[in-house]
């Protein structure tokens, strides 16, 4: 984990509601995808935790729902620094995914999603993505994601663009090696239930600290109880109790 200051370089929508920042800083202690930020507000108690969309040498990329105070605060910065703590969580582990991983993303939970299929295409991988949302006009980076290289399927749960419902209704037909996922609970466990394989999931959950101090986001597992922030956001399928 580090702490440092960030210059923020764009701040831009895209969709009513999702908005993309892009910070530059230091970025060395991001080391995998799945890993997030914890980002110090003016006047707010406590940090906000959002996932690591992409890393480019000292640019760090953000995508994050305009939901509440904090994140409208964040909507109308244009220019100035941010104090970021970064490297948090565990992070996905690529040597366990074969050759031919799924990789699902439900709404908020579609930006990690982006540099874990970046990484995985770097390495050879075929990858196969599945993003879910609620209708049409929620629907961000399915082009991103195509130009990755990967095979990309969108839901929607009205059926207003792409395959008419959840995630799972995508996951049928396909042969795949390993599946990673990222996204609601209830997601989370239909996918678990689902899959053919097993997985990887990350966990969306309130955080106190966000470095493993305080507790305040701790779940039970099959191995004990675990911090969402620290042994998680992603823990294996086998593990989780529902």
């Amino acid at each position: 984990m580090k702490q440092g200051l960030f210059k923020i370089i764009e701040n831009v929508p895209v969709t009513d509601s999702v908005m993309k920042m892009k910070l530059e800083g230091d970025t060395s202690a991001i080391t995998r995808p799945g890993q997030f930020v914890n980002i110090k507000l003016d006047g707010l108690f406590l940090r906000r935790p959002i996932s690591v969309c992409d890393v480019e040498g000292d640019v760090l990329t953000i995508l994050y729902k305009v939901v509440g105070k904090g994140t409208e605060m964040m909507r109308d910065m244009k220019e100035g620094t941010l104090d970021i703590l970064t490297g948090l969580g565990n992070g996905y582990d690529l040597s366990l995914v074969g050759d031919k991983p799924l990789v699902i993303g439900g709404g908020v939970g579609v930006p990690p999603m982006y540099l874990l299929t970046k990484k995985l295409i770097e390495a050879g991988k075929t990858v196969t993505v599945i993003l879910g949302f609620n209708t049409a006009d929620e629907v961000f980076y399915e082009e991103e994601f195509k130009k990755l290289g990967a095979d990309v399927r969108v839901t929607t749960v009205d059926g207003s663009y792409g395959i008419k419902g959840f995630v799972t209704d995508a996951m049928g037909d396909l042969d795949y090696s390993h599946f990673c996922t990222c996204g609601p609970e209830a997601m989370l466990k239909a996918v678990s239930k689902a899959s053919k394989t097993s997985g990887q999931m990350s966990f969306e959950e309130r955080m106190g600290c966000g470095f493993g101090a305080c507790m305040g986001c701790s779940c039970e597992t099959l191995t004990g109880y675990k911090r969402i922030c620290k042994e998680g956001p992603v823990m294996m399928k086998e593990e989780i109790l529902w």
